[in-house]
C-alpha cells in the first residue's frame, strides 16, 4: 500500500480528529458561553480543518488523491437525511472531517483528471472573504468594491485580448459564456428577437468544430435555434477546424436560403487541446458578415504568456470570447469571463426596465455602475475577488511563469511518453493536454494498427482498467477517453504549478506499474 494511501486511511477517523479540534478550541468544555462565542469557536475549527485538509495536506502530498467509495457506501458513512432536531457542533465537525476524507483532492499535485487542478492560496483567501460577505453583484450600492473591481479587470482582460472598447461580465461557467456569445450574435443580426422571440425568424445556423464543446448544441437547443442547426465542421488531424470545410458548410447554408449566424472557434479543445486557426476563420466570417465567438475557456491561459500567446493569433479580430480563469490560470472554481468588443450589444441584448432594482434617478453614483442590467442573471456570486487577489499577488510576471511552467511540464511529459517502452503518443500537443496510449507487455508483440478491430478492442480496454486501479489505490487521477474511431487513450492535463518533472515521472511510472501485467 502506498504511503499516500496509508495516510488517507489513518486520517479516516473523522470523529476523533473533529473532537480534538473541538476540544482544543474550547467547545463542549462545560463552560457557559454565549451562542455567538460557540459559533465563532466552531468556525475557527472549520477554518483550521480547511487549512490542514484542504490546503496543507494536499500541497505537501500528505494525503491520497482519492479515497474512493461507491454511492451505497457513502450513504452508509453519511446520514444524508435532515432530522427535526439540531445537530451539535462536535457532530458537525465530524461531518466536515468526513467530507474531506471522502472527497477528491483536486489540489493534490497528482490530480490530472479535469481541466482544473491545484489550489492557489490567494484565490482561496479571496473565496473566503467573498463568501463571508455574501452579496450579489448586480448593483453598486450592495457590492461597491466588487463592481469597480470587476469593471477594471474586464477592461484589462479586453486589453489582453485586443478589444479596445470591449465590455463583459463574469459567468458561472464556460457553457454559460458560450450561450451569451450566441445570444449577442443573434441580437446583432435580429434585434427584434429580444421582444418577439423566434416567430417568423429564418433558420439560423451555427458552425463549430466537430471537436468543440458540447455546450454549443445545448445552448442552441435552449435558445430555440435547435441542436440540429449546429453544424459540425470537420477538423484536421491535429484537431483544428478545417477552413475549407467551414467555407463549404457556409456556402451550403446560404444556398439553402438560411442565415449563417455564428462561428464558434475553439482555442484549446477539451480532449486534444487544439487551437483553431483564428485568422483564417476571421477572414471567412468577415466575408459573410458572421459573428465569430471564441471558446477559449481552456486554452485562453496562453494569452498570459508572451511565449505561447501566438496560439491565439487573430483573437483580436473576433467578436466575443469565453475565458475560464479557473482552468489554466488556477483560480478557484468558478471563475469565468465573457467579453465582447461590442459593448453596446451586450447591454442591448439583455437590459430590461426593472425600476425596483435598477433605478435611473440614484443620486449618490452613476447608475451605469449597476452592472447587473447587462446580464441575464439577477443573483450573481462574487467571483471577481478571488481572481483579482490571486492575480495581484502573482503579478503579470507570476501569472506568465505559471502558464509557462504548465507548458514546460507538458513538453517534458511528451518526451517521456515518446521515449518510454509501452507508451505511444496520440499526437504532438499544442496546449498542455498530453494524450497517449499505454500498451501492456502482452500486446507489444502485436502490430500497432488502428485499422485492426481486434487490436483496437483490446487496447480500448486498457485505460479503463488502469484508471480503476489508480482510483482504488488513490495514488493519482488521470482521465481517459475515446475520440472518433480511436480506442481509449489517457488525456493528461498539466496545470498545477506545484507540479514538477518528478511528478511527470510519477505519472509514467504509475501507469506502467499498474498496467504492465494487464
Amino acid at each position: 500500500m502506498s504511503s499516500a494511501k496509508r495516510t488517507m486511511h489513518s486520517n479516516g477517523n473523522g470523529t476523533n480528529k473533529a473532537a480534538k479540534l473541538s476540544s482544543s478550541n474550547g467547545h463542549s468544555n462545560g463552560k457557559s458561553t454565549s451562542h455567538v462565542d460557540e459559533v465563532i469557536t466552531f468556525l475557527r475549527s472549520v477554518c483550521e480543518m480547511s487549512l490542514e485538509e484542504g490546503f496543507s495536506n494536499q500541497v505537501k502530498k500528505r494525503t491520497a488523491v482519492v479515497n474512493f467509495k461507491a454511492p451505497k457506501e457513502l450513504e452508509k458513512i453519511f446520514d444524508f437525511n435532515v432530522d427535526d432536531k439540531a445537530v451539535n457542533h462536535e457532530a458537525l465537525l465530524s461531518i466536515c472531517q468526513k467530507v474531506f476524507d471522502y472527497s477528491v483532492k483536486t489540489g493534490h499535485p497528482h490530480f490530472f483528471n479535469q481541466l482544473y487542478a491545484g489550489v492557489d492560496a490567494y484565490g482561496f483567501a479571496g473565496s473566503i472573504i467573498s463568501d463571508v460577505l455574501n452579496s450579489s453583484v448586480y448593483t453598486y450600492e450592495v457590492t461597491p468594491v466588487f463592481v469597480v473591481m470587476e469593471k477594471s479587470v474586464i477592461k484589462q482582460v479586453c486589453d489582453i485580448i485586443g478589444y479596445e472598447n470591449g465590455d463583459g461580465t463574469m459567468c458561472p461557467g464556460g457553457s454559460y459564456s458560450n450561450m451569451l456569445g450566441l445570444n449577442v450574435a443573434r441580437y446583432k443580426k435580429f434585434p427584434d428577437v429580444k421582444e418577439v422571440g423566434m416567430r417568423n425568424m429564418p433558420r439560423m445556423v451555427i458552425f463549430s468544430s466537430e471537436q468543440s464543446h458540447y455546450s454549443n448544441k445545448k445552448n442552441a437547443s435552449l435558445m430555440g435555434i435547435g441542436s440540429n442547426d449546429v453544424i459540425a465542421v470537420k477538423s484536421d488531424e491535429s484537431g483544428r477546424m478545417d477552413l475549407n470545410d467551414l467555407q463549404r458548410c457556409i456556402d451550403q447554408t446560404i444556398a439553402q436560403g438560411d442565415v449563417p449566424l455564428c462561428v464558434v472557434a475553439t482555442s484549446g479543445t477539451t480532449i486534444l487541446g487544439a487551437y483553431d486557426p483564428l485568422h483564417g476563420i476571421a477572414d471567412i466570417c468577415v466575408k459573410h458578415d458572421i459573428w465569430l465567438h471564441v471558446d477559449a475557456s481552456w486554452g485562453g491561459g496562453a494569452l498570459f504568456s508572451r511565449k505561447h500567446r501566438h496560439l491565439l493569433d487573430g483573437i483580436e479580430r473576433t467578436d466575443s470570447v469565453a475565458w475560464n480563469m479557473h482552468k489554466m490560470a488556477m483560480a478557484p472554481l468558478q471563475c469565468c469571463f465573457f467579453v465582447t468588443k461590442h459593448a453596446e450589444l451586450l447591454s442591448g441584448a439583455h437590459t430590461l426596465h426593472v425600476p425596483y432594482l435598477f433605478q435611473t434617478d440614484k443620486t449618490l453614483y452613476d447608475a451605469s455602475y449597476d452592472i447587473g442590467k447587462k446580464v441575464i442573471q439577477c443573483g450573481r456570486k462574487i467571483d471577481i475577488f478571488k481572481f483579482w487577489l490571486m492575480w495581484k499577488a502573482l503579478g503579470r510576471e507570476g501569472m506568465e511563469a505559471r502558464i509557462n511552467k504548465a507548458f514546460d511540464n507538458s513538453r517534458y511529459l511528451t518526451n517521456l511518453v515518446k521515449n518510454r517502452e509501452g507508451f505511444r503518443l496520440v499526437q504532438e500537443p499544442e496546449c498542455t493536454n498530453v494524450c497517449f496510449w499505454f500498451i501492456p507487455e502482452r500486446m507489444r508483440s502485436m502490430e500497432f494498427d488502428l485499422e485492426d478491430e481486434h487490436f483496437c478492442k483490446q487496447l480500448n480496454a486498457v485505460a479503463p482498467q488502469i484508471k480503476e486501479k489508480m482510483t482504488i489505490e488513490g495514488v493519482m487521477l488521470v482521465g481517459y477517453n475515446p475520440l472518433h474511431n480511436l480506442p481509449n487513450f489517457f488525456r493528461m492535463v498539466v496545470i498545477n504549478d506545484q507540479v514538477g518533472y518528478q511528478d511527470m515521472d510519477h505519472v509514467v511510472s504509475t501507469i506502467q506499474n499498474l498496467g504492465t501485467n494487464l
